[in-house]
């Protein structure tokens, strides 16, 4: 008897979006989540029926203040998280925006020049996000289990 694999699995899905001043600055947020404390960019969950477009803008407004226009896809990070469900995230980045800058709840927002983001305390994996946003020649993040040991690579 011959089996087939299943092609539905359940997933989660996210967004993170890298906001630039066209001056070497991006926006930053100071997470106030202690599951994944640092520095990062703003994001969050894709609610049911949302666009990852509409949630990439959603987020970032409720998170700064401001209302990003022309979001881009530019990447994605992947992996199972501890329900054995697909964990996704949609990279966008943008250099058009309007509105006030203003932190919410989620954390404190601020600009930051992008050759000093070394300088902070940045969530675990945020430089190889960064790196998948800004390269051409990549599109993924992904974390994988190897003998009880996550790994990843940049695709």
């Amino acid at each position: 008897m011959v089996t087939k694999m299943a092609r539905e699995e359940l997933a989660e899905f996210c967004v993170l979006c890298m906001l630039s001043d066209g001056a070497g600055n991006v926006l930053v947020q100071n997470r106030n989540d202690p599951s994944w404390p640092g520095i990062c960019f703003p994001g969050g969950h894709v609610e049911k029926g949302e666009s990852f477009t509409a949630a990439a803008i959603r987020e970032v407004q409720e998170e700064t203040g401001l209302t990003m226009e022309n979001p881009r896809l530019c990447g994605v990070k992947q992996f199972q998280n501890h329900h054995d469900a697909r964990y996704v995230v949609f990279f966008y980045k943008a250099d058009q925006f309007h509105g006030i800058l203003t932190s919410s709840d989620e954390g404190e927002v601020f600009w930051v020049s992008i050759d000093k983001l070394q300088d902070y305390p940045l969530v675990e994996d945020f430089m190889n996000m960064y790196k998948v946003m800004e390269s051409p020649d990549l599109s993924e993040f992904y974390y994988y289990n190897e003998d009880e040991n996550w790994k990843f690579k940049l695709l």
